[in-house]
C-alpha cells in the first residue's frame, strides 16, 4: 500500500504540468497554466516563481502546482493561486505532506519568501487565515453541457422569471468587445469605480484589467451591455452608452467571472443579469462546459454576501470549493507581520 505521507517535489516546465493534468482528465485552472505568466509578469511585484509536481512512494504524480512570487510591503510571498491542482483525490495527511515539502522547497531555494499561499480542502494546524485579502469556500457553477432551455429551467425561480422579462428589454445592445482601446476601457473603469463605491471594495488602478486583455489574448474576453435607447437613469443618454460590463476568462473548458461592474442604470435595467446569460450562452456555442462565477458570501466570506443572491439566480445552490490559505514558511516573521496587520487594524478602527 502506497504512503501518501511521503512525497518529492521535482521542477517541472509549463507544458509537463498541462500534460500531467491533461492524462489525468483534470481541467487546469488558467492561473496555473503558462499564459498565466504573462499577465502576473506584466503586473508589477509579481514573478513566474516555478512549477513543481508532487510524487508518491509509488513515482506517481499525485498533484501538480505552480507558483507566482508576489513583493509585499516589505515582505515576500508565494502562491499558488487556485493549486495545487489534485490529479488524485488528496487526503488531509496528503495534503499536510504536500505543505510540509513545500515549505522546506521554497525556504531552501528562495530564503527571504515568508510564507506560501495556497488552497486546501482540509483544515489543518499549520494553515492560517489569510494575513491580507479574503477568500472564500463556496461558490456558484453553472453546468453548460445541457441544452439552453435546460440551464434555464435549472437557474433559480426567481432569476429565471427575471431573465425571462429582461430578454424582452428591446434597449439592449450586448457584445464581446475585443481590441478595445484605453480610451475605450476607461468608460467601463468609470462604471467599476461606482461599483466600488457602492458596494464597498477596492480596487486596482485601470491598467492592471486592460494588462489583463492584452497579455490573455483570447483566455481573456471582455463582454459589454450597452443601452440602445436614449433615457438614463439621470435623465437624457447617448444611445451605445456602457451600463455593465465583465472581465471572464476562458481557459481548457472552464469560464469565470473575474472583474465587472454595472452603473445604477444597469442596476435598475437588470443588466448584469441579462450579460450574464449572454456570456454563458456564447462560452457555451465556443465548447465551455462549465462557468465558474468565482465566490459567493458563506461564514468563512461575509465580505462576499452582496453577490450571493444575484449569482443564486443562476442555480438553486452553491458549489463548494477549496478556500486558501497561508502556510508560514519563516514562522517568526510571519507572527509579527500578523501582529503588525492587527495592530494597524485596531487603530484604524480606533480613529
Amino acid at each position: 500500500m502506497t504512503d501518501h505521507t511521503k512525497l518529492r517535489l521535482d521542477p517541472i516546465d509549463a507544458d509537463a504540468l498541462e500534460d500531467l493534468a491533461d492524462a489525468a482528465g483534470v481541467a487546469v485552472p488558467i492561473e496555473q497554466a503558462a499564459v498565466w505568466d504573462a499577465y502576473d509578469a506584466a503586473i508589477g511585484e509579481r514573478t513566474p516563481w516555478g512549477r513543481l509536481a508532487a510524487i508518491d512512494a509509488d513515482d506517481k504524480v499525485v498533484a501538480v502546482i505552480a507558483l507566482t512570487e508576489y513583493a509585499g510591503r516589505g515582505f515576500t510571498y508565494v502562491w499558488a493561486k487556485h493549486g495545487p491542482v489534485w490529479l488524485t483525490t488528496p487526503t488531509a495527511d496528503t495534503e499536510k505532506a504536500l505543505r510540509d515539502e513545500l515549505r522546506a522547497f521554497v525556504a531552501s531555494r528562495s530564503p527571504h519568501v515568508v510564507f506560501v499561499r495556497l488552497h486546501a480542502h482540509h483544515e489543518a494546524d499549520d494553515l492560517r487565515p489569510l494575513l491580507q485579502t479574503m477568500t472564500y469556500d463556496e461558490t456558484v457553477e453553472v453546468d453548460l453541457t445541457p441544452s439552453e432551455d435546460d440551464i434555464m429551467l435549472a437557474m433559480g425561480k426567481t432569476g429565471r422569471k427575471k431573465l425571462r422579462r429582461t430578454l424582452r428589454d428591446e434597449g439592449f445592445s450586448l457584445t464581446e468587445e475585443r481590441g478595445i482601446s484605453r480610451e475605450g476601457f476607461a468608460e467601463l473603469y468609470d462604471i467599476y469605480r461606482e461599483t466600488a463605491g457602492r458596494d464597498g471594495f477596492g480596487i486596482y488602478p485601470a491598467e492592471v484589467y486592460y494588462s489583463m486583455l492584452e497579455t490573455l489574448g483570447d483566455h481573456a474576453r471582455l463582454f459589454v451591455a450597452r443601452r440602445t435607447d436614449e433615457a438614463g437613469t439621470d435623465g437624457p443618454g447617448a444611445p451605445g452608452r456602457a451600463v455593465s460590463w465583465v472581465l471572464s476568462t476562458f481557459y481548457d473548458g472552464v469560464g469565470q467571472d473575474y472583474y465587472g461592474g454595472s452603473n445604477l442604470e444597469g442596476f435598475e435595467t437588470n443588466a448584469a443579469l441579462r450579460l450574464k446569460w449572454y456570456i454563458l450562452m456564447s462560452l457555451k456555442a465556443e465548447g465551455c462546459v462549465r462557468y465558474d462565477m468565482m465566490g459567493v458570501g458563506s461564514a468563512k466570506a461575509p465580505g462576499l454576501m452582496g453577490v450571493r443572491q444575484f449569482k443564486l439566480q443562476f442555480a438553486e445552490e452553491t458549489t463548494p470549493v477549496d478556500p486558501s490559505y497561508d502556510v508560514p514558511v519563516k514562522r517568526m516573521t510571519y507572527r509579527a507581520l500578523t501582529w503588525a496587520l492587527a495592530a494597524k487594524r485596531l487603530l484604524k478602527g480606533s480613529r
